[in-house]
Protein backbone atom coordinates (compact mmCIF):
# COMPACT_ATOMS: atom_id res chain seq x y z
CA UNK A 1 0.00 0.00 0.00
CA UNK A 2 1.45 3.34 -0.86
CA UNK A 3 2.11 5.34 1.91
CA UNK A 4 2.34 9.59 2.15
CA UNK A 5 4.68 10.49 -0.64
CA UNK A 6 7.28 12.80 0.37
CA UNK A 7 8.38 15.41 -1.81
CA UNK A 8 12.61 15.54 -2.14
CA UNK A 9 12.75 18.35 -4.70
CA UNK A 10 11.00 20.76 -6.97
CA UNK A 11 11.72 18.80 -10.39
CA UNK A 12 8.40 18.31 -11.99
CA UNK A 13 9.06 14.96 -12.33
CA UNK A 14 11.20 13.57 -9.83
CA UNK A 15 10.12 15.62 -7.40
CA UNK A 16 10.91 12.47 -4.62
CA UNK A 17 13.85 11.20 -6.19
CA UNK A 18 16.21 10.97 -9.70
CA UNK A 19 18.02 7.92 -9.94
CA UNK A 20 21.24 8.41 -12.32
CA UNK A 21 21.53 4.65 -13.94
CA UNK A 22 24.71 3.83 -15.62
CA UNK A 23 25.07 0.51 -17.76
CA UNK A 24 26.84 -0.73 -20.90
CA UNK A 25 26.11 0.84 -24.24
CA UNK A 26 25.19 -2.82 -25.24
CA UNK A 27 22.71 -3.36 -23.06
CA UNK A 28 18.88 -3.36 -23.94
CA UNK A 29 17.40 -5.05 -20.91
CA UNK A 30 18.15 -2.74 -17.68
CA UNK A 31 17.00 0.18 -18.80
CA UNK A 32 13.31 -0.98 -19.81
CA UNK A 33 13.14 -3.36 -17.24
CA UNK A 34 13.85 -0.07 -14.51
CA UNK A 35 11.44 1.97 -16.31
CA UNK A 36 9.02 -0.45 -15.50
CA UNK A 37 9.81 -0.59 -11.99
CA UNK A 38 9.16 3.67 -11.64
CA UNK A 39 6.80 5.11 -8.99
CA UNK A 40 5.27 8.32 -8.60
CA UNK A 41 7.74 10.73 -8.47
CA UNK A 42 10.46 9.18 -9.54
CA UNK A 43 12.61 9.35 -12.86
CA UNK A 44 15.92 7.12 -14.00
CA UNK A 45 18.26 9.21 -15.91
CA UNK A 46 20.67 6.67 -18.19
CA UNK A 47 24.21 6.91 -18.99
CA UNK A 48 25.66 4.72 -21.26
CA UNK A 49 29.38 3.24 -20.43
CA UNK A 50 31.05 3.09 -24.28
CA UNK A 51 31.63 -0.90 -24.84
CA UNK A 52 31.98 -2.43 -27.70
CA UNK A 53 30.25 -5.01 -29.09
CA UNK A 54 33.21 -7.44 -28.56
CA UNK A 55 33.16 -10.90 -30.05
CA UNK A 56 33.48 -13.21 -26.39
CA UNK A 57 34.42 -16.95 -26.74
CA UNK A 58 36.86 -17.85 -23.74
CA UNK A 59 37.88 -16.28 -20.39
CA UNK A 60 40.30 -14.04 -21.32
CA UNK A 61 38.03 -12.13 -23.82
CA UNK A 62 35.56 -12.04 -21.09
CA UNK A 63 37.87 -10.22 -18.91
CA UNK A 64 38.80 -7.83 -21.66
CA UNK A 65 34.84 -6.96 -22.05
CA UNK A 66 35.20 -6.27 -17.68
CA UNK A 67 38.07 -4.23 -18.56
CA UNK A 68 36.61 -2.09 -21.25
CA UNK A 69 33.61 -1.65 -19.11
CA UNK A 70 36.35 -0.68 -16.22
CA UNK A 71 37.84 1.94 -18.29
CA UNK A 72 34.99 4.40 -19.02
CA UNK A 73 33.16 3.56 -16.01
CA UNK A 74 33.50 6.96 -14.82
CA UNK A 75 33.16 9.14 -17.49
CA UNK A 76 29.35 7.87 -17.81
CA UNK A 77 29.10 8.74 -13.75
CA UNK A 78 30.29 11.78 -14.23
CA UNK A 79 27.73 12.54 -17.38
CA UNK A 80 24.91 11.42 -15.38
CA UNK A 81 25.78 13.75 -11.99
CA UNK A 82 25.45 16.95 -14.46
CA UNK A 83 21.77 16.26 -14.03
CA UNK A 84 22.12 16.57 -9.62
CA UNK A 85 20.79 13.06 -9.18
CA UNK A 86 19.80 11.95 -5.77
CA UNK A 87 21.52 8.30 -5.88
CA UNK A 88 23.39 6.24 -8.73
CA UNK A 89 22.23 2.69 -9.66
CA UNK A 90 24.77 0.04 -11.56
CA UNK A 91 23.33 -0.75 -14.45
CA UNK A 92 26.16 -3.74 -15.11
CA UNK A 93 26.85 -6.55 -12.42
CA UNK A 94 29.97 -8.29 -13.56
CA UNK A 95 32.53 -5.75 -12.55
CA UNK A 96 30.57 -5.44 -9.12
CA UNK A 97 31.22 -9.41 -8.03
CA UNK A 98 34.39 -9.31 -9.54
CA UNK A 99 37.42 -10.26 -6.58
CA UNK A 100 34.75 -10.94 -3.54
CA UNK A 101 32.43 -8.94 -1.54
CA UNK A 102 35.48 -6.92 -0.03
CA UNK A 103 36.54 -6.03 -3.08
CA UNK A 104 33.22 -5.41 -4.88
CA UNK A 105 32.65 -2.90 -1.41
CA UNK A 106 35.75 -0.98 -2.04
CA UNK A 107 34.46 -0.10 -5.48
CA UNK A 108 31.50 0.84 -3.73
CA UNK A 109 32.87 2.95 -1.75
CA UNK A 110 34.79 4.43 -4.48
CA UNK A 111 32.22 5.38 -6.85
CA UNK A 112 30.10 6.58 -3.65
CA UNK A 113 32.78 9.01 -2.95
CA UNK A 114 33.39 10.11 -6.44
CA UNK A 115 30.02 11.14 -7.31
CA UNK A 116 28.58 12.23 -3.76
CA UNK A 117 25.46 10.28 -3.44
CA UNK A 118 24.90 6.83 -2.17
CA UNK A 119 25.21 3.88 -4.71
CA UNK A 120 22.93 0.64 -5.22
CA UNK A 121 24.66 -2.44 -6.94
CA UNK A 122 23.01 -5.72 -8.17
CA UNK A 123 26.09 -7.72 -5.84
CA UNK A 124 24.97 -6.05 -2.86
CA UNK A 125 20.98 -5.76 -3.69
CA UNK A 126 21.22 -9.90 -4.19
CA UNK A 127 22.54 -10.42 -1.32
CA UNK A 128 20.04 -8.15 0.27
CA UNK A 129 16.87 -9.72 -1.14
CA UNK A 130 18.39 -13.21 -0.07
CA UNK A 131 18.78 -12.47 3.25
CA UNK A 132 15.53 -10.88 3.10
CA UNK A 133 14.06 -14.81 2.93
CA UNK A 134 16.20 -16.56 4.52
CA UNK A 135 17.54 -17.73 2.03
CA UNK A 136 21.22 -19.95 2.36
CA UNK A 137 21.60 -22.60 -0.30
CA UNK A 138 20.84 -21.04 -3.72
CA UNK A 139 21.56 -21.39 -7.86
CA UNK A 140 22.45 -19.22 -10.04
CA UNK A 141 22.31 -18.40 -13.80
CA UNK A 142 24.42 -16.00 -15.62
CA UNK A 143 25.04 -14.87 -19.08
CA UNK A 144 29.01 -15.18 -18.25
CA UNK A 145 31.85 -17.52 -18.88
CA UNK A 146 33.20 -19.37 -16.20
CA UNK A 147 36.25 -16.68 -15.05
CA UNK A 148 32.87 -14.57 -14.23
CA UNK A 149 30.79 -17.32 -12.71
CA UNK A 150 33.87 -18.03 -10.30
CA UNK A 151 33.65 -14.20 -9.34
CA UNK A 152 29.91 -14.38 -8.92
CA UNK A 153 30.52 -17.84 -6.78
CA UNK A 154 33.12 -16.42 -4.77
CA UNK A 155 30.92 -13.36 -3.98
CA UNK A 156 27.92 -15.02 -2.76
CA UNK A 157 30.41 -17.54 -0.68
CA UNK A 158 31.72 -14.32 0.87
CA UNK A 159 28.36 -13.31 1.61
CA UNK A 160 27.61 -17.04 3.59
CA UNK A 161 25.86 -18.42 1.11
CA UNK A 162 26.04 -22.09 0.01
CA UNK A 163 26.09 -22.06 -4.50
CA UNK A 164 24.72 -25.25 -5.14
CA UNK A 165 24.12 -24.91 -8.93
CA UNK A 166 25.42 -22.51 -11.28
CA UNK A 167 24.27 -22.16 -15.25
CA UNK A 168 26.91 -19.80 -17.00
CA UNK A 169 25.16 -19.75 -20.94
CA UNK A 170 28.10 -18.28 -22.23
CA UNK A 171 26.89 -15.50 -24.40
CA UNK A 172 29.06 -14.99 -27.80
CA UNK A 173 28.86 -11.09 -27.23
CA UNK A 174 27.28 -8.29 -25.34
CA UNK A 175 24.25 -7.34 -27.49
CA UNK A 176 23.21 -11.28 -27.62
CA UNK A 177 22.89 -11.46 -23.50
CA UNK A 178 19.78 -9.76 -24.82
CA UNK A 179 18.45 -12.57 -27.31
CA UNK A 180 18.19 -15.14 -24.76
CA UNK A 181 14.17 -15.58 -24.44
CA UNK A 182 12.15 -16.76 -21.77
CA UNK A 183 11.99 -20.14 -22.84
CA UNK A 184 15.87 -21.48 -21.91
CA UNK A 185 15.66 -19.25 -19.04
CA UNK A 186 12.51 -21.30 -17.83
CA UNK A 187 14.33 -24.60 -18.57
CA UNK A 188 17.92 -24.03 -16.69
CA UNK A 189 15.53 -23.08 -13.55
CA UNK A 190 13.55 -26.07 -13.75
CA UNK A 191 16.19 -28.05 -14.14
CA UNK A 192 18.36 -26.58 -11.23
CA UNK A 193 15.30 -26.41 -8.95
CA UNK A 194 15.05 -29.15 -6.16
CA UNK A 195 14.86 -29.13 -2.37
CA UNK A 196 18.19 -28.88 -1.36
CA UNK A 197 17.77 -25.23 -3.26
CA UNK A 198 16.41 -22.32 -0.57
CA UNK A 199 16.16 -19.85 -4.03
CA UNK A 200 17.44 -18.97 -7.36
CA UNK A 201 19.17 -15.91 -8.77
CA UNK A 202 19.60 -14.57 -11.79
CA UNK A 203 22.81 -11.95 -12.74
CA UNK A 204 23.58 -10.20 -15.71
CA UNK A 205 21.63 -6.90 -16.23
CA UNK A 206 20.86 -7.83 -19.99
CA UNK A 207 19.51 -10.78 -19.28
CA UNK A 208 15.84 -10.66 -19.51
CA UNK A 209 14.10 -12.04 -16.69
CA UNK A 210 12.19 -9.45 -14.26
CA UNK A 211 9.01 -11.02 -15.65
CA UNK A 212 10.00 -14.73 -15.64
CA UNK A 213 11.36 -14.24 -12.24
CA UNK A 214 7.88 -13.56 -11.00
CA UNK A 215 6.09 -16.36 -12.71
CA UNK A 216 8.90 -18.80 -11.36
CA UNK A 217 8.98 -17.78 -7.70
CA UNK A 218 4.81 -18.31 -7.83
CA UNK A 219 5.18 -21.55 -9.34
CA UNK A 220 8.29 -22.89 -7.48
CA UNK A 221 7.00 -21.40 -3.72
CA UNK A 222 10.75 -20.15 -3.26
CA UNK A 223 12.57 -16.61 -4.30
CA UNK A 224 13.51 -16.66 -8.05
CA UNK A 225 15.52 -13.73 -7.50
CA UNK A 226 16.47 -10.95 -11.01
CA UNK A 227 18.95 -9.11 -10.69
CA UNK A 228 17.85 -5.55 -12.09
CA UNK A 229 14.26 -5.81 -9.96
CA UNK A 230 16.63 -6.46 -7.31
CA UNK A 231 18.65 -3.33 -7.89
CA UNK A 232 16.10 -1.23 -8.33
CA UNK A 233 14.43 -2.54 -5.37
CA UNK A 234 17.43 -1.78 -3.02
CA UNK A 235 17.91 1.38 -4.79
CA UNK A 236 14.03 3.10 -3.61
CA UNK A 237 14.53 1.73 -0.23
CA UNK A 238 17.70 2.80 -0.29
CA UNK A 239 16.00 6.58 -0.70
CA UNK A 240 13.24 5.47 2.19
CA UNK A 241 10.80 5.09 -0.72
CA UNK A 242 8.51 2.15 0.87
CA UNK A 243 5.81 1.93 -2.10
CA UNK A 244 4.44 -1.39 -2.42
CA UNK A 245 2.61 -2.78 -5.55
CA UNK A 246 1.38 -5.66 -7.57
CA UNK A 247 2.85 -7.30 -10.71
CA UNK A 248 6.48 -7.23 -9.64
CA UNK A 249 6.96 -10.38 -7.14
CA UNK A 250 6.96 -10.47 -3.60
CA UNK A 251 9.83 -7.97 -3.07
CA UNK A 252 8.13 -4.78 -4.43
CA UNK A 253 4.66 -6.28 -2.84
CA UNK A 254 5.29 -6.93 0.29
CA UNK A 255 8.64 -5.22 1.26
Amino acid sequence: MQGVLQRRSNDARGWRCKFAVVAPSTNTIVQPDMDDLRVEGVTNHFGRIHVPNMKVTDDESFVALVEAIGRTLYEAVDRCMTCEPDYLIMGMSALMFWDGRDASERRMRQLADHCGVGVSAGSFACEAALNLFGAKRIAVISPYFPVSDRNVTRFFTDCGFEVRDFRGLKCASPVLIAHVQEEELRRHILEMDNDGIDAIVQVGTNLSMCRLAVEMWDRLGKPVIAINSATYWHALRAMGIEDRFPGHGPLFERH
